[in-house]
């Protein structure tokens, strides 16, 4: 069976330029840091964490940033939640089990869920959350995520009534739903981690808009205040019974406009924990002994993309000169000297904290600087057609990534003895624009970090055919059917070790074409203060918070 490629269905942050060190994830330490010691098994204390205000409500299907996630993924609680390397761990659900091609499930729910209210949660309770959250009358941010779902693309025509259901979910009894998908999807137990998946309590229906001012969750904590602009804080829910236990008196997120502010109080004691660390401090952070550091892959790809239409990009030629400038450039020097070692070479298209993240993969050696391999490589092109022009990488002033484009142009540029320069535009909102409308006419750095940490979520539209032309997150306008097809057969595979041999081959693919020229991933830069024990993050980079401790 064909997948669909119509409408993907996959919200994939897509973070076009946005190539500097930004804290994500990290499980490690550096200079004074004891964050793996478990001295204070559980405490009373509340602990403070940075954060911005969110830009929406903390309603779970209109969840689409990253400061609205940390606080509604506290107050909720999914069928599925991950483990810190990306492992799939069981939460509301007991089981979810695919038929024989993937294209529909069963779920099973556990027993004794309810919210913190004590509502019952139920099959029905799931199914009806999934559709108010899919319905475009209901205009959720998160709705994409469900169009995978048979009877979606009816929930989006005009003038539908806003409590029309999913057609493809199926409440079979309290704790059994099944869920029929348009085509296979093997990433569907993974993909229901999305926060939109969260089950919201029967009050919200009455009124959407009070309930994403205080919802009602199923979470380990529970909403105590949220005064806009300042703070968020969370409480311990006494009726929790998922994984996450929560071992400290709450979490207060201080919300912070500056991020050069939060650090300066995380040094000063009046913050507990930050969780990314400003650029102006990256090169010393690490070296301050009052402080917990932090410093380890995340699950940020990076990239810059060559779109398929320049000159001397297309076929063969373009192949060669591709690999030929992955080769030209010295990753592990722009990571030392530019990033402060807060980067770590990348090894595939995935990430470490994703399933199938891999360093061994078929043609994975085109991402190693060798300067005779770029050289020989390049002249094979001209022989093909003689090169001309400049090449040139765009980035925004206001993105903060001159040193970095300079970095790695002129790494090309001493390489390959060709014109090779950073393309200025004014701002991110300008260079958004001109990749969107595909008038870029040069390359452009790029990132990938998924909403869940399988395969599926950092290939699928960055690089399958029906996502280019505008309709996804493929910028480069990169069209493979034998990338589409490993992409279609992982897909149908109901066996993840299967389905991950089939992305693999798609990565492999993926090395021998270069739609993008993979950098690294970005590290999650963090601290903590010596009082607190028990600090870690998770597949998203963001901290453990029910973990944290003092």
């Amino acid at each position: 069976m064909k997948k669909n490629r119509s409408n993907l269905g996959k919200r994939a942050v897509a973070l076009v330029a946005g190539i500097a060190a930004i804290g994500m994830a990290l499980a490690g330490c550096g200079a004074g840091s004891s964050s793996s010691s478990s001295t204070a098994d559980s405490t009373t204390e509340t602990i403070s964490v940075n954060n911005v205000e969110p830009a929406a409500n903390l309603l779970p299907g209109n969840t689409d940033d990253m400061a609205g996630w940390k606080v509604v993924t506290q107050l909720f609680e999914g069928l599925v939640t991950f483990s810190d390397k990306g492992e799939l761990v069981y939460a509301d659900a007991k089981s979810i089990t695919p038929n024989s091609d993937a294209s529909q499930y069963t779920v099973v729910l556990r027993d004794g869920l309810q919210f913190s209210d004590g509502e019952k949660i139920t099959a029905n309770t799931y199914a009806k959350a999934w559709s108010f959250a899919a319905n475009a009358a209901n205009g959720q941010l998160g709705a994409s995520i469900f169009s995978t779902i048979k009877g979606y693309d009816e929930l989006q025509k005009s003038g539908v009534d806003k409590n029309a259901q999913l057609s493809g979910v199926k409440v079979v009894d309290d704790k059994t739903l099944q869920v029929t998908l348009n085509a296979p999807d093997s990433s569907f137990p993974y993909k229901v981690g999305d926060v939109a998946f969260l089950p919201i309590a029967e009050s919200a229906y009455s009124d959407i808009d009070a309930y994403g001012e205080k919802p009602i969750g199923n979470g380990p904590y529970v909403l105590d205040s949220w005064k806009h602009d300042q703070s968020i804080t969370l409480k311990p829910n006494s009726k929790y019974t998922g994984p996450r236990k929560v071992k400290n008196g709450g979490i207060n997120f201080v919300l912070y406009t500056d991020v050069q502010t939060a650090y300066a109080d995380v040094e000063s004691g009046n913050l507990d924990v930050i969780d990314s660390i400003p650029s102006s401090a990256l090169k010393t952070y690490r070296d301050d002994d009052s402080l917990q550091t932090f410093n380890q892959a995340g699950p940020g790809f990076k990239s810059f993309t060559i779109p398929q239409k320049l000159a001397h990009f297309q076929g063969e030629e373009g192949r060669l000169r591709r690999a030929a400038i992955s080769r030209a450039v010295n990753r592990e020097s722009i990571i030392s000297k530019v990033l402060y070692g807060t980067a770590t070479k990348a090894t595939d298209f995935l990430a470490p904290t994703i399933a199938g993240y891999s360093k061994d993969l078929k043609g994975s050696n085109v991402l190693d600087y060798n300067t005779k391999t770029a050289q020989e490589l390049w002249a094979q092109a001209n022989k093909i057609s003689p090169w001309s022009g400049t090449f040139r990488i765009a980035y925004s002033t206001d993105s903060g990534n001159r040193e970095l484009v300079e970095g790695i142009t002129n790494s090309i540029k001493n390489t390959l003895n060709i014109d090779a320069q950073p393309y200025i535009l004014p701002t991110q909102k300008e260079l958004s624009s001109a990749i969107h409308d595909r008038t870029i006419n040069a390359a452009f750095l790029q990132g990938m970090q998924s909403d869940y940490p399988y395969p599926e979520g950092y290939l699928m539209q960055a690089y399958d055919s029906a996502s280019a032309d505008g309709k996804g997150l493929n910028n480069g306008d990169y069209k493979s059917s034998a990338f589409d097809k490993f992409i279609d057969d992982a897909a149908r595979q109901t066996d993840e070790s299967k389905a991950i041999d089939y992305y693999h081959q798609a990565e492999e693919q993926l090395f021998a074409d270069l739609p993008v020229i993979p950098l690294w991933y970005a590290n999650v830069t963090a601290a903590a203060g010596k009082s607190v024990h028990n600090v870690g993050f998770n597949y998203m980079g963001v901290p453990k918070y029910y973990a944290l401790t003092k």
